[in-house]
């Protein structure tokens, strides 16, 4: 068992605002989490961190914060998947895993560049996005635990947190991962350029009030920082200190189990404390998944894959008995996830899903499966049905559900502006048939650097024309193509096509939108027209117009 828990002393507690005291308050058997003394809890640390835990302009090309991923409504999972192709690179096949987008590949200076795996596609991660709730009180984190309770300082390398600093172990590893976050090589120094100059939230609506309350003066982020540390400096180690605080305040204790346990013995209906009794008692799930943490914090190998597909936490230790084994999840919120295990192959608690694989005693992959899985099928006074109500509903907090505070969250950009909705118009066939495609979905932020617009699947070797317009073209043909943005033109981009052949062409330009405020919520329209001899009467290959609005 790796948890390390110490309770938060008095004068420490004083600290805490009165909202997130009042959220985070002791109910029934979860503690509240424990907080490393060089990383003390205050309001403003709090509040920062809230916004910088949902802040897109965190990301490189500003499409991904932490919490595209990590969703409230859905416990702090991804109801987004993809399917990973896994290690064979084809899809369907056995080793495919279900997983997170992330960002398109691009190269150091943030130009797109196809990956081998995905090419232009938005990248997938390699695993399943895993809860958080378990995380508060563990000292290695991560479905393999490389993220460990030794916080460094990501700049120097010095020791910042000795002992309790996994979740701010973890908190630096996603901005500069360029699946998730980052373009290539993306360091901490851009990083905390970008955060100088960036607007707050500024690609967010519904701002939670402590968010709104933080905001009304319109500070800055070096504004915010000196806030929560007292000077404006912006380091890693502060973003980091800043996240974790925040997620410290994110304590599922009120649920109806929570409830139960501290007396109300109607908290649960009679099937849940069937389901109750049964996971303690015949069924067993409390070795693994033990109360009040509904995880033991420990690594199992579930036999769901072949070792050689992802052998988990032995990639960390390099220890051979550690092959295959992954971090037990949390079940609290369990109910409000839409995948399961670290594969994301299961959707479903009951009646397949989850609950099957548990009857049949695990997977069917015996090398290292950890010797407690026993098949449930056959065992007396078991009822999959109970422990399954159980798990779905007595261990959901409702204000985790129903994103009430301290788990209110802002609208993300993202959320607003799903893939492919802001394209429209007519496109045109260029050679071989195929159609090339505008890459749409970087949000334009007054002010920022790095709002660009991509082309994908064009004739390679050629050039392009990216037209931007203020209106809305009719789609009509003009000189041969069909036109998506009207006349006459703002601005025109000749770029270079790179790739070679049809189909296998992409590029990208970048634009600057105007700091002056007031072109925010001005909209404008793009198209690339790409020169292909091999397209329609030789005019050329067109895409999709997109529309984009200043933020």
């Amino acid at each position: 068992m790796v948890y390390f828990i110490r309770w938060i002393p008095p004068l420490l507690l004083t600290l805490i605002s009165s909202n997130a005291l009042a959220a985070a308050a002791p109910q029934g058997g979860l503690p509240l989490p424990p907080v490393p003394p060089e990383n003390p809890i205050t309001p403003e640390k709090a509040v920062l961190g809230k916004m910088l835990f949902w802040e897109e302009q965190l990301s490189s090309d500003n499409t991904v914060a932490c919490g595209t991923c990590h969703q409230s409504a859905q416990g702090f999972t991804d109801p987004r998947f993809g399917v990973n192709p896994g290690g064979d690179g084809i899809t369907p096949s056995p080793d495919d895993v279900f997983t997170s987008p992330g960002v398109r590949n691009c190269d150091e200076q943030g130009y797109l560049q196809p990956s081998q795996a995905f090419g232009l596609n938005v990248q997938l991660t390699d695993r399943r996005t895993p809860e958080i709730f378990g995380a508060l009180y563990q000292e290695e984190i991560f479905w393999d635990g490389r993220a460990e309770d030794t916080f460094l300082n990501p700049e120097t390398g010095a020791v910042s947190i000795q002992t309790g600093g996994a979740l701010e172990s973890q908190a630096v590893g996603p901005p500069l991962s360029d699946v998730e976050m980052a373009h290539e090589n993306r360091d901490w120094p851009a990083l905390i350029d970008k955060l100088r100059t960036a607007r707050p939230m500024a690609l967010a609506t519904d701002l939670p009030a402590d968010v709104a309350n933080a905001l009304a003066n319109q500070p800055n982020y070096p504004e915010l920082f000196r806030r929560a540390f007292g000077d404006p400096q912006i380091t890693a180690e502060r973003v980091a200190f800043a996240i974790a605080t925040y997620e410290r305040t994110l304590v599922p204790n009120q649920s109806p189990w929570d409830r139960f346990i501290a007396g109300d013995n109607n908290a649960l209906t009679p099937d849940q404390r069937a389901g109750w009794d049964q996971f303690r008692g015949p069924a067993n799930c409390a070795a693994c998944h033990t109360p009040p943490f509904f995880s033991d914090g420990d690594f199992h190998n579930l036999g769901l894959r072949p070792i050689n597909q992802d052998s988990g936490r032995q990639q960390v230790t390099g220890d051979f008995a550690d092959r295959g084994k992954f971090k037990t999840p949390s079940l609290r919120n369990a109910g409000l996830r839409t995948r399961f295990f670290h594969t994301g192959q299961d959707t479903e608690l009951f009646p397949r899903g989850v609950a099957g694989f548990y009857l049949n005693g695990g997977g069917p992959f015996l090398d290292n499966k950890d010797p407690l899985l026993r098949p449930l099928n056959g065992v007396p006074g078991i009822d999959m049905r109970q422990i399954m109500d159980f798990v779905e509903n007595g261990l959901t907090d409702p204000r985790v559900a129903n994103l009430d505070p301290p788990f209110d969250k802002p609208t993300l950009y993202s959320e607003r502006v799903r893939p492919g909705s802001n394209l429209f118009g007519p496109d045109q066939p260029g050679s071989g048939g195929l159609v090339p495609q505008i890459l749409a979905d970087v949000p334009a932020v007054a002010g920022g650097l790095d709002f660009k617009i991509g082309l994908d699947r064009a004739l390679g070797g050629t050039s392009a024309l990216l037209l931007i317009s203020t209106e809305m073209g009719d789609g009509n043909l003009y000189q041969g193509i069909p036109l998506n943005v009207a006349l006459p033109l703002w601005k025109s981009f000749s770029v270079e096509v790179a790739g070679f052949g049809p189909g296998n062409g992409y590029a990208s330009q970048f634009l600057y939108p105007t700091a002056n405020p007031a072109a925010v919520g001005r909209n404008f329209y793009a198209q690339w027209a790409v020169s292909d001899a091999g397209a329609p009467g030789g005019a050329g290959s067109a895409t999709r117009g997109a529309s984009f609005q200043i933020h």
